[in-house]
């Protein structure tokens, strides 16, 4: 965004909402000894503070505040960049997930890759978005173990007592290999342009560290390979989604010291939650006492208006036992284990996906509050409904697949085959998917995002696909 390319930047973070301010963070990656220019606003200037060094770059943070109900601007390096906020009235939130690819990714053509960023950017010109959710995979990080002699073989093939100089020497090249992700994408310009005028919040999910993170054997990620893996990327990530670091995070985050990385935003009439469903997880569980703790102070929090649970897994899907059971008795499928494992609906998290249902159905008992889960993940566009009694629903909707390529048409129809078995993990709740609005199928095989809009104080869905475009709007 500067007329010095060398600089990356500026992104913009909602660290918090508080007294009708939006906390902010301007991330910022520039050369080593290359001079940021301030944030200005209201003729003062907000200096950007180092963050993290890495071999070539710095990474630096600008924090500053702009109203929350009302457009305002902020100013850098001579460019004046509108925001729209509306918290509190009508807005218009978008939501994208599985920014990348699992495989050369870096080596992709922009344009190609880029082309539903561009999309959101014209639909941010027409009618500005004051809130951007990331709901998972905001990068794609499968092949940076690649390259280092420790972590070539990952997970399957791994040293069983590295040496303390070459676990160092993993970690430098790991930290390398996610900054030139965060950076490929963060430097992509119809990407850039919408992150220096709309405010990120960010949650991650498994290619956000290495491909079924939490799904894949205790062998693989508590090994000293496995644990300087996870330690880069959450470095990485807290930096790169989040404009923090260790001992640095903003007040939405429910655990200040960063055991799990699970936050909210309150704003009149809304809530979110976001859940952190990796940095606790494990083949046998979804989260700790850590996060069903945040869990659990939120169900007794009054909210009135509508929450919108970020689950960057589907909370709602079709039943998946019987594919699960498929892959683990066929020995070409057992690769494929990991990504069932990573489902709520997996035989193995079964009870903790009864606590979550429990959960948000106790929340929208409540008196004037709603629940909504928004996923991403399955690279699909899809939406399911479960009634929660008193003539409330508990909606989800799953946007996946900003720039991943959508799987052959013909999975989505297996998915839509599958989702006619039904299922009922609550007794009296049935989990139903439903076609999108406009749709012939129930999943969409098409690359896409979420566009979630409240009018007076009436919230509707509406899915942006690259070949059908917009959907008809989805009263929540």
């Amino acid at each position: 965004m500067s007329s010095n390319h060398s600089i990356t930047g500026p992104i913009l973070i909602l660290d918090d909402l508080r007294d009708g301010q939006m906390q902010l963070a301007a991330l910022f990656i520039a050369p080593k000894g290359q001079t940021v220019p301030p944030v200005s606003l209201d003729g003062m200037d907000r200096q950007a503070e180092p963050l993290a060094e890495y071999a070539s770059v710095s990474v630096l943070r600008a924090r500053f505040s702009l109203p929350a109900d009302r457009p305002s601007s902020y100013q850098w390096n001579g460019q004046s960049f509108e925001v729209a906020g509306g918290f509190g009235g009508d807005m218009r939130i978008a939501y994208a997930s599985c920014n990348g690819e699992e495989h050369g990714d870096l080596d992709r053509d922009g344009k190609e890759r880029n082309a539903m960023w561009a999309r959101m950017g014209a639909e941010h010109r027409k009618r500005p978005f004051s809130l951007l959710l990331h709901g998972g995979d905001q990068v794609y990080a499968d092949e940076v173990t690649d390259g280092h002699r420790l972590s070539d073989g990952w997970p399957d093939k791994l040293p069983r007592d590295p040496s303390r100089e070459d676990l160092d020497s993993l970690r430098a090249h790991l930290r390398e290999g996610f900054l030139r992700r965060y950076l490929a994408v963060y430097s992509a310009p119809e990407l850039a342009w919408l992150a220096a005028r709309v405010p990120s919040l960010m949650q991650w999910d498994d290619h956000d560290i290495c491909d079924g993170w939490g799904s894949l054997r205790r062998s693989s990620t508590y090994s000293p390979v496995g644990q300087t893996l996870f330690a880069a990327a959450r470095e990485a990530a807290l930096l790169f989604q989040h404009g923090c670091c260790n001992g640095d995070l903003p007040a939405r985050f429910a655990d200040p010291d960063g055991t799990h990385l699970g936050w909210r935003i309150e704003a009149p009439g809304l809530r979110l939650l976001a859940p952190d469903l990796r940095s606790e997880r494990s083949r046998r569980r979804v989260m700790a006492r850590g996060g069903w703790r945040m869990m659990k102070a939120e169900v007794k929090r009054s909210a009135p208006g509508q929450t919108f649970l970020l689950s960057s897994v589907p909370l709602l899907g079709p039943r998946l036992s019987l594919l699960e059971l498929l892959m683990v008795l066929t020995p070409r499928m057992q690769k494929y284990e990991d990504d069932l494992r990573d489902q709520w609906q997996s035989r193995a998290h079964r009870a903790s996906w009864r606590r979550m249902l429990r959960m948000m159905r106790d929340t929208a008992a409540k008196d004037g509050q709603q629940v909504t889960a928004v996923s991403g993940e399955i690279h699909l566009a899809a939406r399911a409904e479960m009634p929660l009694g008193g003539g409330k629903t508990l909606h989800q909707l799953v946007a996946s697949g900003i720039s991943h390529r959508a799987p052959p048409k013909a999975w989505a129809r297996v998915l839509g085959m599958l989702s006619w078995l039904g299922d009922a993990p609550l007794p009296g709740h049935p989990v139903r998917i439903r076609k999108i609005p406009g749709q012939a199928g129930r999943y969409a095989a098409e690359r896409n995002y979420l566009i979630l809009e409240r009018q007076d104080t009436q919230w509707a869905a509406i899915w942006d696909l690259e070949t059908s475009g917009q959907s008809e709007p989805l009263r929540l």
